[in-house]
């Protein structure tokens, strides 16, 4: 991709992605379309039978992206009205239903500052953030994509279809957020997954298995649902805080930031929001930060340890040191 500022900048640009495309692709073609500069990434959701009937089920947010690939995924998104939900959604079952699609897909959008939506793309199969929908719906995309296949009509129409709560996903990478989100390699010595209320884990991976530098880095979806957003962020962190993977970098520590970060929990913020607000330096800090308190309370024990081997009484840890080692416990 690239972007044309000015006019006499059009040649140059269009020479650069044709040249990359063609390396890329074998294909030099490239299409000419309208800058968003501050742009939401929101998709829609399709189910298409054999006999001609479409549905959409609501839309996801995915604007939280690094080298423009997904990282957090949301439904619903926080910005649309009832009024663009509906909208954006009938304009996704029109794009289906102009190339009769059957099975399951997702039409792309792009949306501005208005809530002006462009088409961006459609993928024509199950998305990796497809929990998210299925959470807010109740219904198993995989099991009627399976119903759609065998030539089954769909059980439900649009007016059929509700949404319920909220739901978030973090897809759990093995990359090293501090160092440009490098894909990382080597053996899980510690895996343990989050349980709890409205925490969903999706993965391939256990214990003691290797990371091959071979396939995509992801290691799981982590989804988490609450009866509204303010409850799925709250359930995310703490399944982050739960998740436990030593061996490999991860991104769980940059989701919980994602979480935390004021404009994510605002609900304001685009596609560009790794590039505005993350800096590898605040993960390095709270790393640092995490492991001179582990430091101080192994010491602790330790101190504590000694002193009743001496027959000394150990003193009483404080609500501090409780504090500290209940959290640190996970890592």
């Amino acid at each position: 991709m690239r972007v044309v500022n000015a006019g006499d900048e059009l040649e140059e640009q269009m020479q650069r992605a044709q040249s990359e495309a063609l390396n890329a692709f074998g294909d030099g073609s490239v299409f000419i379309e309208k800058y968003v500069g501050s742009p939401k990434h929101i998709e829609v959701q399709v189910l298409g039978d054999n006999y001609g009937n479409i549905v959409y089920l609501f839309e996801r947010e995915c604007s939280i992206q690094r080298r423009h690939q997904k990282v957090v995924e949301e439904a619903p998104s926080s910005c649309l009205t009832p009024e663009k939900r509906k909208a954006i959604g009938e304009a996704a079952v029109k794009v289906a239903r102009s190339c009769a699609y059957i099975g399951a897909g997702t039409v792309e959008f792009l949306v501005d500052e208005d809530l002006n939506y462009y088409f961006l793309e459609m993928n024509t199969r199950l998305q990796v953030e497809h929990p998210v929908t299925e959470m807010i719906t109740g219904l198993d995309l995989v099991k009627e994509q399976v119903k759609i296949a065998r030539g089954e009509k769909l059980e439900f129409a649009q007016e059929d279809i509700t949404m319920r709560g909220h739901a978030i996903e973090l897809r759990v990478y093995a990359e090293d957020p501090t160092n440009n989100f490098l894909p990382d390699i080597g053996r899980l010595t510690r895996y343990k997954k989050p349980e709890g209320p409205g925490v969903r884990v999706d993965d391939g991976y256990e214990e003691g298995m290797d990371i091959p530098i071979y396939y995509d880095p992801m290691l799981a979806k982590l989804v988490a649902y609450g009866k509204d957003r303010t409850e799925a962020i709250d359930r995310l962190v703490r399944a982050i805080d739960d998740y436990e993977v030593v061996g490999i970098k991860s991104t769980l520590a940059f989701g919980k930031f994602v979480m935390r970060h004021p404009d994510f929990v605002s609900g304001k913020f685009d596609t560009n929001f790794v590039a505005k607000h993350f800096q590898p330096s605040l993960l390095k800090n709270e790393t640092e930060s995490e492991m001179e308190i582990a430091a101080l309370v192994a010491g602790h024990i330790f101190e504590g340890g000694n002193k009743q081997n001496t027959g000394q009484s150990a003193p009483a840890a404080s609500g501090k040191s409780n504090w500290v080692k209940n959290r640190s416990s996970h890592r």
